[in-house]
Protein backbone atom coordinates (compact mmCIF):
# COMPACT_ATOMS: atom_id res chain seq x y z
CA UNK A 1 0.00 0.00 0.00
CA UNK A 2 1.52 3.24 -0.53
CA UNK A 3 1.08 6.27 1.68
CA UNK A 4 1.20 9.86 1.38
CA UNK A 5 -0.74 11.59 4.03
CA UNK A 6 -2.51 15.09 4.32
CA UNK A 7 -0.01 16.70 7.12
CA UNK A 8 -0.42 20.15 8.37
CA UNK A 9 -1.17 23.08 5.93
CA UNK A 10 0.01 21.72 2.97
CA UNK A 11 -1.99 19.08 1.39
CA UNK A 12 -0.62 15.93 -0.36
CA UNK A 13 -1.35 13.39 -3.03
CA UNK A 14 0.45 9.99 -3.04
CA UNK A 15 0.84 8.37 -6.21
CA UNK A 16 3.33 4.91 -6.37
CA UNK A 17 3.89 3.47 -9.73
CA UNK A 18 6.32 1.36 -11.08
CA UNK A 19 7.37 1.73 -15.16
CA UNK A 20 9.49 -1.17 -16.39
CA UNK A 21 10.28 -1.41 -20.52
CA UNK A 22 6.43 -0.69 -21.86
CA UNK A 23 5.03 -1.55 -18.39
CA UNK A 24 3.21 0.50 -16.17
CA UNK A 25 1.04 -0.39 -13.01
CA UNK A 26 -0.59 2.23 -10.65
CA UNK A 27 0.30 2.32 -7.31
CA UNK A 28 2.83 -0.21 -5.38
CA UNK A 29 3.01 -3.61 -6.02
CA UNK A 30 5.14 -5.60 -3.68
CA UNK A 31 5.76 -8.67 -6.02
CA UNK A 32 2.84 -9.21 -7.52
CA UNK A 33 3.75 -9.28 -11.47
CA UNK A 34 6.08 -11.20 -13.28
CA UNK A 35 8.42 -8.14 -14.13
CA UNK A 36 9.06 -7.29 -10.51
CA UNK A 37 9.85 -10.62 -9.05
CA UNK A 38 12.40 -10.75 -11.99
CA UNK A 39 13.87 -7.68 -10.77
CA UNK A 40 12.27 -6.49 -6.84
CA UNK A 41 14.93 -3.41 -7.13
CA UNK A 42 11.96 -2.12 -9.44
CA UNK A 43 9.72 -2.99 -7.11
CA UNK A 44 8.31 0.23 -4.81
CA UNK A 45 6.82 -0.86 -1.94
CA UNK A 46 5.60 2.41 -0.05
CA UNK A 47 5.80 6.48 -0.84
CA UNK A 48 5.51 8.77 1.96
CA UNK A 49 5.45 12.54 1.61
CA UNK A 50 4.83 15.00 4.62
CA UNK A 51 5.97 18.70 5.39
CA UNK A 52 8.41 19.44 7.71
CA UNK A 53 7.28 20.70 11.50
CA UNK A 54 8.57 24.34 10.74
CA UNK A 55 6.36 24.05 7.59
CA UNK A 56 10.12 24.82 5.26
CA UNK A 57 10.79 21.38 3.61
CA UNK A 58 9.00 18.52 2.12
CA UNK A 59 10.14 15.35 3.24
CA UNK A 60 9.94 11.81 0.89
CA UNK A 61 10.42 8.69 1.56
CA UNK A 62 10.73 5.78 -1.41
CA UNK A 63 11.14 2.21 -0.38
CA UNK A 64 12.36 -0.37 -2.73
CA UNK A 65 11.42 -4.27 -2.15
CA UNK A 66 14.99 -5.50 -2.90
CA UNK A 67 17.59 -4.91 -0.16
CA UNK A 68 20.03 -2.77 -2.56
CA UNK A 69 19.43 0.05 -5.16
CA UNK A 70 19.78 -1.03 -8.47
CA UNK A 71 22.60 -0.03 -10.94
CA UNK A 72 20.85 -0.15 -13.94
CA UNK A 73 17.18 1.55 -13.05
CA UNK A 74 16.63 5.04 -12.26
CA UNK A 75 14.73 6.37 -9.04
CA UNK A 76 12.59 9.57 -9.37
CA UNK A 77 10.30 11.31 -6.74
CA UNK A 78 7.68 13.81 -8.91
CA UNK A 79 6.22 16.71 -7.36
CA UNK A 80 4.10 18.45 -9.39
CA UNK A 81 2.13 21.95 -7.80
CA UNK A 82 -1.01 23.99 -8.11
CA UNK A 83 -3.41 26.21 -6.40
CA UNK A 84 -6.69 23.97 -7.27
CA UNK A 85 -6.62 20.24 -6.41
CA UNK A 86 -6.35 18.56 -10.20
CA UNK A 87 -5.10 21.51 -11.53
CA UNK A 88 -1.42 21.47 -11.24
CA UNK A 89 0.71 24.04 -12.97
CA UNK A 90 4.12 22.72 -12.49
CA UNK A 91 6.43 19.69 -11.60
CA UNK A 92 9.64 19.04 -10.31
CA UNK A 93 11.81 15.93 -10.88
CA UNK A 94 14.10 14.32 -8.47
CA UNK A 95 16.07 11.51 -9.71
CA UNK A 96 18.66 9.41 -8.52
CA UNK A 97 21.08 6.93 -9.67
CA UNK A 98 23.46 4.76 -8.28
CA UNK A 99 26.26 2.44 -9.68
CA UNK A 100 27.47 -0.80 -8.44
CA UNK A 101 29.07 0.12 -4.94
CA UNK A 102 25.99 1.81 -4.44
CA UNK A 103 27.04 5.88 -4.79
CA UNK A 104 24.27 7.83 -5.40
CA UNK A 105 23.88 10.83 -7.77
CA UNK A 106 20.83 12.97 -7.45
CA UNK A 107 19.10 15.97 -9.54
CA UNK A 108 16.32 17.66 -7.90
CA UNK A 109 15.62 19.64 -11.21
CA UNK A 110 17.77 22.52 -11.59
CA UNK A 111 17.65 23.91 -8.73
CA UNK A 112 20.51 21.33 -6.88
CA UNK A 113 23.15 18.32 -7.22
CA UNK A 114 24.02 15.56 -5.18
CA UNK A 115 27.29 12.66 -5.31
CA UNK A 116 28.34 10.64 -3.14
CA UNK A 117 28.29 7.84 -0.55
CA UNK A 118 24.67 8.93 1.62
CA UNK A 119 24.52 5.74 3.59
CA UNK A 120 25.56 7.80 6.90
CA UNK A 121 22.55 8.85 9.00
CA UNK A 122 22.76 12.54 8.07
CA UNK A 123 22.71 11.66 4.62
CA UNK A 124 24.46 13.81 1.87
CA UNK A 125 23.69 17.07 1.15
CA UNK A 126 23.24 18.53 -2.26
CA UNK A 127 25.97 20.99 -3.41
CA UNK A 128 23.60 24.26 -3.26
CA UNK A 129 21.92 23.12 0.01
CA UNK A 130 18.89 23.04 -1.27
CA UNK A 131 18.29 19.21 -0.53
CA UNK A 132 19.33 16.44 1.38
CA UNK A 133 19.33 12.82 0.34
CA UNK A 134 20.04 9.23 2.20
CA UNK A 135 20.02 5.89 0.85
CA UNK A 136 20.23 2.72 2.92
CA UNK A 137 18.45 -0.08 4.51
CA UNK A 138 15.91 0.64 7.18
CA UNK A 139 13.48 -1.39 8.76
CA UNK A 140 10.16 -2.02 7.10
CA UNK A 141 7.71 -2.77 9.33
CA UNK A 142 4.76 -4.90 8.66
CA UNK A 143 2.14 -6.24 10.97
CA UNK A 144 0.41 -8.67 9.09
CA UNK A 145 0.18 -12.45 9.62
CA UNK A 146 0.04 -13.00 6.38
CA UNK A 147 -0.59 -17.21 6.54
CA UNK A 148 -3.16 -16.43 8.89
CA UNK A 149 -4.97 -14.23 5.99
CA UNK A 150 -4.40 -16.82 3.43
CA UNK A 151 -5.49 -19.61 5.59
CA UNK A 152 -8.75 -17.51 5.82
CA UNK A 153 -9.10 -16.43 2.19
CA UNK A 154 -8.51 -20.15 1.47
CA UNK A 155 -11.67 -20.42 3.57
CA UNK A 156 -13.62 -18.06 1.54
CA UNK A 157 -12.43 -19.55 -1.79
CA UNK A 158 -13.22 -22.88 -0.76
CA UNK A 159 -16.91 -21.91 0.43
CA UNK A 160 -17.23 -20.28 -2.82
CA UNK A 161 -16.48 -23.08 -4.57
CA UNK A 162 -18.91 -25.04 -2.78
CA UNK A 163 -21.99 -22.72 -4.08
CA UNK A 164 -22.17 -20.52 -1.18
CA UNK A 165 -24.81 -18.00 -1.70
CA UNK A 166 -23.53 -13.81 -2.53
CA UNK A 167 -25.45 -11.18 -2.05
CA UNK A 168 -26.17 -8.61 -4.60
CA UNK A 169 -22.68 -6.86 -3.94
CA UNK A 170 -21.22 -10.42 -4.71
CA UNK A 171 -20.18 -11.07 -1.11
CA UNK A 172 -20.21 -14.21 0.11
CA UNK A 173 -23.24 -15.15 3.08
CA UNK A 174 -21.36 -17.14 5.43
CA UNK A 175 -23.20 -18.52 8.38
CA UNK A 176 -22.11 -18.23 11.72
CA UNK A 177 -20.08 -21.54 11.97
CA UNK A 178 -18.36 -20.56 9.15
CA UNK A 179 -17.94 -17.01 10.29
CA UNK A 180 -16.22 -18.51 13.55
CA UNK A 181 -13.71 -20.56 11.80
CA UNK A 182 -12.80 -17.93 9.56
CA UNK A 183 -11.99 -15.59 12.02
CA UNK A 184 -10.07 -18.31 14.22
CA UNK A 185 -8.16 -19.37 11.23
CA UNK A 186 -7.40 -15.18 10.93
CA UNK A 187 -6.13 -15.23 14.58
CA UNK A 188 -3.68 -18.03 14.04
CA UNK A 189 -0.70 -19.13 12.14
CA UNK A 190 -0.26 -22.84 11.26
CA UNK A 191 -2.47 -23.32 14.42
CA UNK A 192 -0.15 -21.83 16.63
CA UNK A 193 -0.11 -17.70 17.91
CA UNK A 194 0.08 -15.51 14.92
CA UNK A 195 2.89 -14.27 13.48
CA UNK A 196 4.41 -11.17 11.37
CA UNK A 197 5.88 -13.20 8.30
CA UNK A 198 7.90 -9.77 7.60
CA UNK A 199 9.22 -9.44 11.23
CA UNK A 200 12.70 -8.22 10.66
CA UNK A 201 12.24 -7.51 6.42
CA UNK A 202 14.80 -4.44 5.72
CA UNK A 203 14.06 -2.55 2.47
CA UNK A 204 16.25 -0.63 0.50
CA UNK A 205 15.12 3.35 2.00
CA UNK A 206 15.21 6.46 -0.66
CA UNK A 207 14.30 9.56 1.70
CA UNK A 208 14.94 13.23 0.71
CA UNK A 209 14.35 16.59 2.46
CA UNK A 210 14.18 19.44 0.21
CA UNK A 211 13.38 22.75 0.40
CA UNK A 212 9.62 23.51 -0.32
CA UNK A 213 10.29 26.73 -2.51
CA UNK A 214 12.03 24.39 -5.14
CA UNK A 215 8.94 22.30 -5.45
CA UNK A 216 5.86 24.58 -5.16
CA UNK A 217 6.00 26.96 -7.62
CA UNK A 218 2.64 26.17 -8.71
CA UNK A 219 1.38 26.82 -5.61
CA UNK A 220 1.08 24.81 -2.06
CA UNK A 221 -1.31 22.04 -2.84
CA UNK A 222 1.41 19.14 -3.95
CA UNK A 223 0.76 16.08 -5.53
CA UNK A 224 3.80 13.48 -5.43
CA UNK A 225 4.46 10.38 -7.08
CA UNK A 226 7.40 7.95 -7.33
CA UNK A 227 8.52 6.40 -10.27
CA UNK A 228 11.37 4.12 -11.11
CA UNK A 229 12.45 3.16 -14.48
CA UNK A 230 14.22 0.93 -16.65
CA UNK A 231 16.40 2.50 -20.17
Amino acid sequence: MSRAPFLGQLRLLGIAAMLAASYTADASDHLDTPTVIADPAADIGDLFAWTSSDGRRLNLVMTIVAHRFSDRLQYVFHIDSGRKLGKTTASTSIVCLFDAANQVECWAGDADYARGDASKPLGLEGQNRRFRVFAGLRDDPFFNNVKGTRSAMGKVAGALQSGIDVDVADCPSLDKATSRELFDLWRHTDGGPPKNTLAGWKAASLVISIDLDVVNAGGDLLAVWANVYKP
